[in-house]
């Protein structure tokens, strides 16, 4: 673990090949949150999620001690909310030749309108090259929430940018773990469920698990090494029962 600001605890960690989770744990909740953004660093360098407006500076330092944060081309997000994309344009001003990277619905309803430059919007299944890396669109609304909703899968690493799925409160000290998340992030999800519940919840947990991801790069708490479409399926059943 490489610390990047001692008063915040704002900390970075390699998950993956060329993939650095970006972690800043926070007492917003009882018992911790974290907040985490994921850098695939290559020839066109990729950060998924911005963090919330105030915490730019933390995630720009930390950016910052793995590449100059203005070459940066992309800048991800699952779906319109603040810790999604609070600071979208301030990446934007940091990094001239980035552009918001989002679903189609995201770049109509949100992103074309609020960020300072228009998207580049990707359709389901579209792929894109950053170099070493190939990222792949998985359109996934309301799963667990947000019309616009989807997740990038680096087709390279199998690692799956999977948003709010599977979020454990705590203060997501364990970058990398192999032990069991979902009993935690169900734990955490009921007693204020944010999951949509939508009636293609099946069919989209199925889409996921399709992908056979080993990494799963969690937006809150710890990211998961293992088979991931078994622990997608698990939750799938966790949701069923709902």
């Amino acid at each position: 673990m490489t610390m990047t600001n001692a008063a915040s605890g704002t900390n970075v960690n390699e998950i993956a090949a060329g993939i650095y989770r970006i972690n800043t744990p926070t007492d917003t909740v009882p018992g911790g949150f974290s907040f985490n953004q994921y850098l695939i660093l290559d020839d066109q360098p990729l950060l998924f999620h911005t963090g919330p407006r105030k915490m730019f500076p933390l995630v720009h330092e930390a950016v910052e001690k793995i590449m100059p944060a203005r070459e940066l081309r992309y800048v991800a997000l699952s779906h319109f909310e603040a810790d999604e994309c609070g600071s979208l344009n301030e990446w934007l001003e940091a990094a001239p030749h980035a552009v918001p990277l989002c679903s189609h619905v995201a770049a109509l309803v949100s992103v074309n309108d609020v960020a300072n430059r228009p998207a580049r919007a990707m359709a389901d299944g579209e792929e894109l090259g950053l170099g070493a890396h190939s990222v792949k669109w998985l359109d996934a609304p309301h799963m667990p929430h947000g019309w616009e909703t989807g997740y990038l899968m680096d087709t390279v690493t199998a690692t799956m940018f999977c948003g709010d799925l599977f979020t454990q409160g705590g203060r997501g000290l364990v970058a990398l773990t192999q032990s069991d998340i979902l009993e935690p992030s169900e734990a955490f999800r009921r007693p204020m469920d944010y999951f949509s519940h939508s009636a293609n919840a099946a069919s989209l947990i199925e889409k996921l698990a399709r992908e056979n991801p080993s990494t799963l790069a969690c937006m809150h708490g710890s990211a998961w090494s293992g088979n991931g479409a078994g622990l997608l399926r698990a939750l799938g059943r966790r949701l069923a029962e709902h």
